[in-house]
């Protein structure tokens, strides 16, 4: 299935910090902050993708790291995202 970032959240970084934010005519009100796993994540989401480029990518980017825990922890936030609303689908 494809998916997008919606336009209508934002990511920022400062200092190390990763943060999404919510504009107008979003169902979630807030700012998540996010740790690097899911800013790369979100980041791949900028773009239309789907769950498999996205753990691709990141094997692709660290090296070493387990397919299995890849895809679980991809799925993870990705359901995160759906639930507040943050995906296009």
């Amino acid at each position: 299935m494809r998916m997008k970032l919606n336009p209508h959240f934002l990511t920022h970084e400062t200092k190390g910090e990763h943060y999404m934010i919510s504009t107008s005519d979003t169902k979630f009100k807030g700012i998540v902050r996010n740790n690097e796993t899911a800013a790369f994540i979100i980041e791949c989401l900028k773009s239309d993708t789907t769950e498999s480029a996205v753990v691709d990518r990141i094997l692709a980017e660290y090296e070493g790291a387990d397919r299995a825990v890849v895809t679980r922890d991809v799925a993870d936030i990705i359901g995160k995202l759906r639930s507040i609303g943050a995906l296009e689908e």
